[in-house]
């Protein structure tokens, strides 16, 4: 393909030389600026000899500067939506493209890396994801631990900014503990709407996720870390003590709790979205010990 795709010109003839209507259902808001798209390259870092894997690639916008960057590297796109794949083989004959249909939450993520020869190799992620299913995608990533060694997507705004957020505000939440214990995420762009063909009724961000190769906090058990986390965010506007007590995902003795908090020094009033990573890895250690104290 010759022609920048990433425009809004482009872009339109090919959606009528396929007679392609866009489907809200699948999230397909296709970009049509260069300048994002040279943004989405830069910020992954994209050189010769990469293995990059694209979610949605839809008609190619990105794709295209991928291809354009890895040389003698190789592109999985994974693509659910069989029009779209039919486009991409018509218009990509590159030999470092492998195009995959299938929808993307179905993927087991540690055998694809298997069978694509992954596991040794430096991977990264480019995508420009559909809104409606950008946490799932992202958390399955992440708790697969396959070794993807920069993410970097463009999602919704508010979506985003939960991913970054800090103790205390309204953004802070489950999806901020996991997306920061697996990685450090960085906002490096806001994009309008305009530069999407349709436009969406939000605006986007381009956020960076780097792996992290050791967690930021030590865990004695990391499933009832995100047991503890889930409790805490699942009932919010409760204390810590009212939320851990009542949780339904884990069974925690009250007068265990109520120690836990006094030797962290935490006043029995506060809730669970004034803790930082750190801290609530702290309390869900001490919780854990004392879980097995009483066992034993």
């Amino acid at each position: 393909m010759e022609k920048r795709i990433a425009t809004p010109t482009v872009t339109r003839e090919i959606l009528a030389d396929y007679q392609i209507r866009l489907s809200k259902a699948l999230g397909q808001n296709f970009l049509i600026d260069g300048n994002i798209i040279e943004k989405i390259v830069n910020i992954a870092e994209i050189k010769s000899g990469d293995q990059i894997i694209e979610i949605g690639p839809g008609i190619g916008s990105l794709t295209q500067a991928l291809l354009e960057r890895i040389e003698d590297g190789r592109l999985f796109a994974i693509e659910k939506d069989e029009r779209m794949v039919q486009i991409l083989k018509e218009l990509f004959q590159a030999e470092q493209l492998t195009l995959i249909h299938r929808d993307v939450l179905d993927i087991d993520w540690p055998e694809f890396f298997t069978e694509n020869a992954l596991l040794d190799k430096p991977v990264k992620l480019a995508a420009n994801l559909p809104y409606y299913i950008t946490t799932p995608i992202i958390m399955g990533l992440l708790e697969a631990r396959v070794p993807v060694e920069r993410y970097v997507f463009m999602v919704q705004k508010e979506v985003a900014e939960r991913m970054v957020a800090k103790p205390g505000g309204k953004d802070y939440g489950a999806l901020s503990i996991a997306v920061q214990y697996y990685t450090r995420p960085e906002i490096c762009h806001i994009v309008p709407p305009s530069v999407f063909i349709p436009q969406p009724d939000v605006k986007s961000a381009i956020i960076k996720l780097e792996t992290n190769e050791i967690p930021p906090v030590q865990l004695e058990d990391e499933r009832f870390f995100f047991q503890i986390v889930q409790a805490i965010f699942q009932q919010r506007r409760k204390n810590l003590k009212n939320s851990l007590s009542k949780a339904a995902n884990i069974r925690l003795d009250r007068e265990l709790i109520e120690e836990s908090l006094q030797e962290m020094g935490i006043p029995e009033g506060t809730r669970g979205e004034m803790l930082d990573l750190s801290e609530i890895g702290q309390l869900s250690n001490i919780l854990f010990k004392g879980m097995e104290d009483k066992v034993n």
